[in-house]
Order: structure tokens, then sequence, then C-alpha cells
């Protein structure tokens, strides 16, 4: 895929984070153009979640700037739709399969305003890209684990926004369900000119799917072209050993 002009999706410049501890994160800078499918990978521990939370401005940083589509994060709210790790959310909330979905409409119509039905005409389509129309009434907990992802999926979607940010999104579900997420996420970026970054460990994942990559461990590796990103010498860097690009057996 072609980057769009115009602002970045995300630029991230000397971001550290250190929990009040030693850096978690250490003085990362990097850039996720418009218009791709981006990843921020690396070793277990080497700061990926904490990056992107801080990115949000859901984690608070030591020091650093970060502007999102050419914004301070706060004016780009209504824009960015976060879809965070499954084991942060609580699934003995009751809330609806539908319920949930639609929540995505609230950042932009307000939070104490009713959804018209234009906004429940986006959650039925959302949920029904997303397989999830059948369990439109089931509540969220009674899921399996790829169904859950794929509400929190859709959720995003209903929101329409200009970027999608997914921590871990494919963590703990079969490999038919991430194919298809894959699939639909890389279809959002070529129809609507949105822009994704997700963290994500896989690396033989973000060759096959991915255009744009940041590489870390605590410090900023390399960021570009995942092709550049990920070559022997900064995997290397990164995890101590290139080993990890070789297709499994």
């Amino acid at each position: 895929m072609t980057a769009t002009r115009g602002p970045d999706a995300l630029n991230i410049s000397g971001l550290t984070v250190s929990y009040g501890g030693p850096p978690v994160v250490w003085d990362v800078t990097a850039r996720f153009p418009q218009g791709l499918m981006s990843a921020i990978v690396g070793p277990n521990g080497s700061g990926k979640s904490t990056l992107l939370r801080a990115a949000m401005g859901i984690q608070p940083v030591d020091t650093g700037r970060v502007e999102v589509l050419g914004m301070p994060p706060a004016r780009a709210r209504q824009q960015v739709a976060y879809v965070p790790q499954r084991d942060e959310v609580d699934w003995d909330f009751p809330i609806t399969v539908r319920e949930a979905v639609e929540m995505g409409r609230y950042p932009a119509r307000g939070w104490f305003r009713r959804l018209t039905p234009a906004d429940r005409a986006a959650a039925r389509v959302a949920m029904e890209r997303l397989g999830l129309a059948p369990y439109a009434s089931r509540q969220v907990g009674e899921l399996s684990g790829g169904q859950r992802q794929r509400v929190f999926l859709a959720r995003a979607l209903c929101q329409e926004p200009r970027l999608l940010v997914l921590d871990e999104p494919f963590a703990g579900i079969d490999a038919r369900t991430e194919r298809d997420l894959l699939q639909l996420l890389s279809e959002l970026v070529r129809t609507t000119g949105a822009s994704v970054v997700a963290v994500h460990h896989d690396l033989a994942t973000l060759r096959a799917a991915f255009d744009w990559a940041l590489l870390v461990n605590v410090r900023g590796i390399a960021c570009g072209p995942v092709a550049d990103a990920l070559s022997p010498a900064n995997v290397a860097r990164a995890y101590g050993s290139d080993s990890v690009l070789e297709p499994a057996p």
C-alpha cells in the first residue's frame, strides 16, 4: 500500500516512560504515515504496549511529544479508535454484542445523546462485516475469545475512525480468525484511507501483512518499511538473533 499525503497518522518524538524506575520506553522517536498497515514489534517486555498506551494518552510519560493526525492526542480523540488488550476488559460487565458495538458511535455523537437510526444502521453493518449479526443479543461475556475480539473490532469500525490503534489484537485467537481480521483491516485501509497501528509479536505475519514497522527493545531500533525495519541486522539488535525471521518448520 502507498502512504497518503498529509500529516502522519502517528508521530512520536523522544518518548520516555519509566513508571518511577528504570525506563521501560526510552527516548523513542518514530513516525507512522497515513494510509498504511503499521505495527510496533519487539521482544517480550520491550515496551511495545507501554509505548502505544503512552502515545494514546492513556499512560503518563516522563518526556516526549506525540501528534496524532497532526494534532495533540486530545484533539484527535474522536478520529481515533482504540482496541485494548483483552485482559484489560471486564468480561463480566453485563452488555450485549449490539450494545457494545453501538458504543462506537458515542465518541462523535456524545455520551448523553440518543443514537439515531443511522447510528444503529452503522452498528448493524459493522456486526455483519465481522460475522456477529447472529450474536447481537448475546452477552459479550458468553462469547469465545475470537468472537470477543471481533466485537471490539466491530465497535472500532462502527466509529469510522481515521486511525485504528490495536494492542495485541490477535493474541489468543486461532489462525483462521487472525487471517480473517487481517484481511478486514487491510480492506479497511485500502477502501477508506484509514490508518492502522497495531502492537504485534509475530514477525512472519508482519512481513506478509503489514507495510510499516517500528522495531523496539526499550529504545527504538528501526522504523520504516517492513523490509527495511526488519532486516536481519535490526532483528539481531532487538532479539539477539535473526533466527526469528525464519519460517517455522
